[in-house]
């Protein structure tokens, strides 16, 4: 069975590495310099080159986004993308805000539920997409003319916005729900991202993370691993013309905080009732996550 009954509050179960010689990894870098170190894959960059890096990563993937993401996971990335919005439970009248997410896949699922599952004949979620990557967003934008996500009078039903999920270009208390799918691992400082989803949502607003995460079972997890290294990067070279992308995006998951350490960032965040549902036996997780309604 793919999904674990509900969510469990902290269950015990629940793509570069070898980049160019300018992208090489920074182990020499001692005292000081390690201080305002990050990981890149596998690789020990300077903070400040991360966002950069990642960057060119997606920019260089952009176009075979979608047809990778089918073939590396078999089409199973989108049941994970549609339960995630069943966990969202979106409704008419919510203001959404999905981060990194560029291609449009959770923000074009939310409209998708809310037509189906609302009585009204009009749909009034109000969803924007914000992604700090210019040509993902770009994929995004065709679509909504593509699959006529246009409201009555011609406007977008989702809107682009190009920014940093570190500083994202909002007002405080703005948004009822916000959203991230398989981008945490991407941005330099989690905590930081955390944070800014923080402050962004209303009181009362929920935050859900759809993510890569630990798979603990002894007997999948290196079938898993080995799929995952040898595999995907060739998947990767053959499809994108991009092995070394593939192989950062494999290294990034293995960086990633497991499931039990992001659920306690997200309560020294200040998040409330924070908990996560493992889905197919942790390949994925989900954390989620409320803003009090009262502030200290």
């Amino acid at each position: 069975k793919m999904v674990p009954r509900g969510l469990r509050n902290g269950g015990r179960r629940a793509m570069m590495a070898p980049m160019t010689a300018r992208w090489g990894a920074r182990r020499w870098m001692s005292g000081e310099e390690k201080k305002d170190s990050t990981h890149f894959g596998f690789k020990t960059v300077p903070e400040g080159l991360k966002k950069g890096l990642v960057g060119e990563v997606f920019t260089g993937v952009a176009s075979n986004y979608d047809l990778m993401n089918d073939l590396m996971s078999g089409g199973v990335h989108r049941l994970w993308k549609d339960y995630f919005i069943s966990c969202v439970q979106p409704v008419n009248g919510i203001k959404m805000l999905d981060v990194a997410g560029g291609t449009g896949d959770i923000a074009f699922r939310a409209v998708d539920y809310v037509r189906r599952n609302d009585n009204t004949n009009s749909t009034e979620i109000d969803v924007t997409v914000c992604d700090i990557n210019e040509a993902m967003l770009e994929e995004g934008q065709k679509k909504v003319f593509e699959r006529g996500y246009l409201t009555e009078t011609g406007t977008d039903q989702v809107k682009f916005v190009q920014g940093d999920a570190e500083k994202l270009p909002f007002d405080d208390n703005e948004f009822d729900v916000y959203t991230i799918a398989f981008g945490l691992r991407n941005v330099t400082d989690i905590d930081q991202a955390l944070a800014e989803a923080f402050r962004v949502l209303k009181p009362g607003g929920r935050y859900l993370c759809l993510e890569f995460s630990r798979v603990e079972n002894p007997i999948v997890g290196p079938l898993y691993d080995l799929y995952s290294f040898n595999v995907i990067p060739a998947i990767g070279e053959i499809v994108a013309q991009n092995r070394d992308a593939y192989q950062y995006l494999v290294e990034s998951i293995r960086k990633f905080p497991p499931q039990q350490e992001l659920r306690k960032k997200m309560i020294q965040a200040g998040f409330h009732n924070a908990e996560y549902e493992n889905v197919s036996v942790g390949v994925v997780a989900i954390h989620s996550g409320f803003k009090p309604l009262q502030q200290k």
